[in-house]
């Protein structure tokens, strides 16, 4: 059996969650623009800008190979008299290597996040998900909400 760990990402290894960002974007027929390292960089950036907010989760094999990720972004929510601390959560970007999937790794990954959330006391954790991940979301107690509502705002 391979020996796999899912753990934070350590700042050495932001380039190669960058380049599962990237490789995310070509598998799924997306255009890429400009050049990947320009895009490493600039995501490694941006990663380190927003370590506060967004906490990244990295699948690893042989304690080395980055080969899945998962992020949660951390909302402060207005306070209340109950609740002068308050705290939401969105699951972003999880993405297992292609020839890593289906063995259940995913969903070690979304329950290592969701651990996360709750050590942080956070109230709920929302995720925009493609229709093919929905299942997996699912067997991680993830429910669909008639109360949450979205509204584009742009054309991303």
């Amino acid at each position: 059996m391979e020996n796999i760990s899912i753990r934070p990402a350590r700042p050495g290894e932001l380039a190669a969650v960058a380049a599962l960002r990237w490789e995310w974007l070509v598998e799924s027929g997306g255009e890429t623009v400009g050049e990947r390292g320009d895009f490493v960089r600039h995501f490694v950036a941006w990663a380190r800008e927003n370590a506060g907010s967004h906490r990244c989760m990295v699948l690893v094999r042989d304690e080395a190979v980055v080969i899945g990720m998962a992020w949660l972004a951390v909302v402060q929510r207005v306070p209340t008299p109950r609740a002068p601390r308050r705290a939401s959560g969105d699951l972003q970007c999880v993405y297992v290597v292609p020839e890593a999937r289906d063995g259940g790794l995913g969903g070690r990954l979304i329950r290592a996040v969701l651990d996360g959330a709750r050590e942080l006391g956070l109230e709920r954790v929302t995720v925009h998900s493609s229709p093919r991940a929905i299942p997996a979301y699912a067997r991680c107690g993830f429910q669909e909400s008639p109360r949450l509502l979205h509204a584009r705002v742009t054309g991303a």
